[in-house]
C-alpha cells in the first residue's frame, strides 16, 4: 500500500506543483484534464455495475462544468444554468434508447456520473472568495487561489498519511467494512489529527488564525474519507479493484483524486462561511 501511494505521488505531484507555481491558467488545464480522465473512469465503473450511460456526452458535460467554473464564475456562480442545460441534453440522448426502462436509468446514471466527476470544479473556485494572503505571510507570494489549493492538497494528503500509519499500527475496530475492509476507527482519528495539524500550519502560512483548523481539519478529513468511501462503493458495485489503468499496476486517476472530489467542496464551504 505504501509503495502504491509513493508511486502515485511521484506521478501526480510534479504536474500539480508546476501548475500551482505557474498560476491559474495551468491550474485550470490540470483540473480540466483530471476531470475528463476521472469522468471516463466513472462511466466505465457505472457500465461495469450494470448502468447504461452516454459516456462521451457525460464526459464532455463534466469538462464543460469545470471550464464554466473557471471562466464564468460571475455570470453563474453555482453553474446551475449549465448543469440544467446538460441534464436536458442527456435526457434528449436517452430518448433514443428503444426501451424507456433503459432510457430512464441511462439519463439518471449519466447525470450522476457527470455531477460526481465535475466536483473537481470546486478546486478552481477556491480563490473566488478566499481572503488575500497578507504580504508578510510565509506564502505571501502566492495568490489566494494558489495558497488555498495548496492547503487543500496538503491537508488531504496529511489525512491519508495519518490514517494509513495510525490505522496500520493501532487499527483493530473497523467501520463500513462492507464498502472498504481496511478502514478503522483508529485510522480515522489519526487522520483527523494529522489533517488538523497540517491545516493549522497552512492557515498560519496563509496569514490566518490557526484556530480555524479546529473546524477545517476535521471537516476536510471527514470529507476526504467520505470521498474515498464513495469511490469504493462504486468500485464494489462494479466488481473491480481499481478505477482504471492510468498508472500500470496502481489504478486509475479516480483512485488518486477520489478524496478531493468531496474535500474541495468542503474547503470551499469553509471559505464561504468563515470569511463572508
Amino acid at each position: 500500500m505504501l509503495r502504491q501511494r509513493t508511486i502515485s505521488a511521484a506521478v501526480l505531484i510534479p504536474p500539480l506543483l508546476v501548475a500551482l507555481i505557474l498560476g491559474r491558467p495551468w491550474i485550470v488545464v490540470v483540473v480540466v484534464v483530471a476531470t475528463g480522465l476521472a469522468a471516463r473512469e466513472v462511466f466505465g465503473l457505472l457500465t461495469a455495475a450494470g448502468y447504461s450511460t452516454l459516456e462521451w456526452l457525460g464526459t464532455a458535460f463534466a469538462v464543460a462544468l469545470v471550464v464554466d467554473a473557471a471562466l464564468a464564475p460571475a455570470q453563474d456562480p453555482s453553474g446551475s444554468l449549465l448543469f440544467a442545460i446538460g441534464a436536458i441534453l442527456v435526457a434528449v440522448g436517452a430518448f433514443f434508447r428503444p426501451d424507456p426502462r433503459d432510457g430512464l436509468p441511462t439519463w439518471f446514471a449519466t447525470v450522476f456520473g457527470t455531477f460526481y466527476a465535475s466536483l473537481l470544479a470546486f478546486v478552481v473556485r477556491l480563490g473566488e472568495r478566499a481572503p488575500a494572503i497578507p504580504a508578510g505571510s510565509a506564502l505571501g507570494w502566492f495568490t489566494a487561489e494558489q495558497g488555498w489549493i495548496l492547503l487543500l492538497v496538503l491537508t488531504v494528503w496529511a489525512y491519508d498519511t495519518g490514517a494509513y500509519f495510525v490505522g496500520r499500527r493501532y487499527g483493530e475496530r473497523r467501520f463500513l467494512s462492507h464498502i472498504s475492509p481496511s478502514k478503522t476507527y483508529a485510522g480515522l482519528l489519526g487522520g483527523i489529527a494529522a489533517a488538523t495539524v497540517v491545516s493549522g500550519v497552512m492557515l498560519v502560512a496563509l496569514g490566518q488564525s490557526p484556530l480555524g483548523a479546529v473546524v477545517l481539519g476535521p471537516l476536510v478529513a471527514l470529507a476526504a474519507q467520505a470521498g474515498d468511501l464513495a469511490e469504493s462503493m462504486l468500485k464494489r458495485a462494479a466488481g473491480v479493484k481499481d478505477s482504471g489503468r492510468l498508472i500500470p499496476g496502481h489504478g486509475g486517476l479516480l483512485d488518486r483524486v477520489d478524496s478531493f472530489l468531496f474535500a474541495a467542496p468542503a474547503v470551499a464551504l469553509y471559505v464561504v462561511v468563515a470569511y463572508h
